[in-house]
């Protein structure tokens, strides 16, 4: 046993050199919210930079939260660096707030946006990169797409959805809850209007309790297939057929929508980019499980784009 540990020691700290030897690794602060790491190819210093927005909730730059550890984000910075493509990953402001123990309960959707926006400023001022390229997962591919206008130089869409939130949420009631179905039409439109409601069914107060209406309505009023179309750039689609949260049908309507999207369907592949041979149960257990890799497709993809 010892031995085996001696070994195992020896190979990730290899792992680990290797890794050392293929990119710098620095830490920057953009403003007083956004904290991220900055990885640069020691091979390439002029190279194309990937700024890596992540999905919804408190979610950080290695693509975890409070009881949700895969490092998922950081291993899709780390493949890619590793490849000679800079990258930048950033914790989301809330991130920030909760550490500091002072969230701002009237945040809305559109300040990821800004967030977004300060970080391919910050970026587009040190003109240290060839190209800007947005890379976005999840609810970040929509914060990343509205980032992206008349800013970055090509916008990558990480399992992505193709509707507007409300219609993405709708769908999941229908196949999960359906006796909710039309209950949740009803608060939705309330919110289409930016109003607030209180008559929702309880069942679904995690969805639409009433702090967080104005985040939702604000969140409704994109609509994904329209702002794709104002993307003057390259455009990369990417979506996993073991997507327990984003379905095919999303990224295809993405892709519909644009006549100059390159569209990738990952075999395998699910929400945080694993790679997942088993049934839902393994797929929802791997939100938690570090230790996985994501799919090697993913990389090959965004590196043969870029190139």
């Amino acid at each position: 046993m010892k031995l085996k540990f001696i070994i195992l020691s020896l190979l990730i700290n290899i792992t680990v050199f290797a890794q050392d030897h293929l990119f710098n690794v620095e830490e920057l602060a953009i403003n007083e919210w956004i904290d991220g790491t900055l990885l640069t190819p020691k091979e390439n210093s002029k190279s194309v930079l990937g700024i890596i927005i992540a999905g919804s909730g408190p979610t950080n730059r290695d693509g975890n939260q409070n009881f949700l550890k895969n490092n998922s984000l950081k291993k899709l910075a780390e493949g890619l660096s590793s490849q000679g493509v800079a990258t930048f990953r950033y914790d989301k402001r809330i991130v920030k707030q909760i550490r500091k123990g002072k969230v701002d309960n009237n945040m809305m959707f559109d300040d990821f946006v800004t967030d977004a926006i300060s970080v391919i400023d910050y970026f587009k001022e040190k003109n240290n990169f060839s190209k800007i390229y947005v890379i976005g997962h999840s609810q970040g591919s929509l914060v990343g797409m509205l980032a992206a206008i008349d800013r970055a130089d090509g916008f990558i869409s990480l399992a992505g959805a193709g509707q507007s939130i409300d219609a993405v949420i709708l769908e999941q009631i229908e196949k999960t809850a359906p006796m909710y179905t039309e209950d949740s039409k009803k608060t939705f439109a309330i919110l289409k209007l930016n109003k607030t409601t209180e008559n929702y069914p309880p069942a679904l107060a995690s969805l639409f309790e009433i702090t967080i209406q104005p985040f939702m309505s604000n969140w409704m009023q994109h609509d994904p297939q329209k702002i794709i179309k104002e993307l003057n750039m390259p455009i990369l689609l990417i979506n996993g057929t073991k997507d327990l949260q984003v379905s095919v049908e999303e990224v295809n309507l993405l892709h519909k929508a644009s006549s100059n999207a390159e569209l990738i369907i990952i075999e395998n592949m699910n929400h945080i980019l694993f790679t997942i041979q088993g049934d839902d149960l393994e797929n929802s257990k791997s939100y938690n499980e570090a230790f996985r890799q994501i799919n090697p497709s993913v990389i090959e993809a965004i590196i043969s784009f870029i190139n």
